[in-house]
C-alpha cells in the first residue's frame, strides 16, 4: 500500500529526503508535499519501517486507502524500480 500524506503535513521538508525512491514530492498547486503510489513501496527493500513516517514531526502520513497492495506487491515494486 502506498502512503498518503495528509493534509496536517506543515510542509517542514523532512520526509522528502528520507524517501529511497524518490517517491515524496512537493505539489505547487496544492502547497503540500504528495506521494507517487507508483514509486512509493513504503520501503520495502530499504528500510524496515517507512522512513517518512518514522522523522514527520506531526504524524501525517498515513497509508493510502486508494493504492492497497500487500507485502508481495510492494517487493515486486521495489524490484522494478531497482531495474
Amino acid at each position: 500500500m502506498a502512503l498518503l500524506i495528509t493534509e496536517d503535513c506543515i510542509n517542514c521538508s523532512v520526509c522528502e529526503p528520507e524517501c529511497p525512491n524518490e517517491a515524496i514530492f512537493f505539489d505547487e498547486d496544492l502547497e503540500l508535499y504528495q506521494v507517487d503510489p507508483e514509486s512509493c513501496t513504503e520501503c520495502v527493500g530499504h528500510h524496515d519501517d517507512p522512513q517518512c513516517i518514522e522523522v514527520c514531526p506531526v504524524d501525517c502520513i498515513e497509508p493510502d486507502p486508494d493504492n492497497q497492495e500487500s507485502r508481495a506487491d510492494l517487493e515486486a515494486k521495489f524490484e522494478r524500480l531497482q531495474a
